[in-house]
């Protein structure tokens, strides 16, 4: 089951948004991590430099804080693998299909007030909410 980590969210949810103004006050970018993902991906985006360093930098640094503070994050999955390959891919189509994924809409496109991202915003919650539900009520969870 999920745990209840207000303090260790409320950290994370902020250095995402600091890494998001950071990305768009310096580079003028928006850091939607799908995109910058779709920009390495062949044939590559003339700017994949900054756009390999942030990923870099995304993976890099939890593991440099864990590894300097002895900090440590549990992981623990009840859901079978398979399920979470099935669950990644369709994640990976509805970006494709929302033009975007959740940080990129739901993190700087809110911030924007653009509307088409507060639209996706609202439909991700929206498939969450049922997803958890049809999984956990219906199917009777895992």
């Amino acid at each position: 089951m999920t745990e209840f980590t207000p303090l260790t969210s409320l950290l994370g949810g902020g250095l995402i948004g600091v890494a998001a103004v950071l990305l768009m006050a310096l580079n003028g970018r928006v850091a939607g991590l799908s995109g910058i993902l779709g920009g390495l991906v062949p044939p590559a985006a003339p700017d994949w430099v900054w756009r390999a360093a942030f990923l870099a930098g995304a993976v890099v640094a939890p593991g440099l804080i864990l590894a300097f503070t002895g900090f440590t994050i549990s992981f623990d999955s009840p859901v079978p693998t398979p399920w979470l390959i099935v669950g990644g891919l369709i994640v990976g189509v509805g970006v494709t299909l929302g033009s975007g994924c959740s940080s990129g809409h739901g993190v700087c496109g809110m911030a924007r007030l653009s509307g088409r991202s507060i639209a996706a915003t609202i439909s991700f919650m929206i498939a969450t909410a049922a997803t958890v539900f049809i999984i956990r009520h219906v199917l009777g969870g895992f």
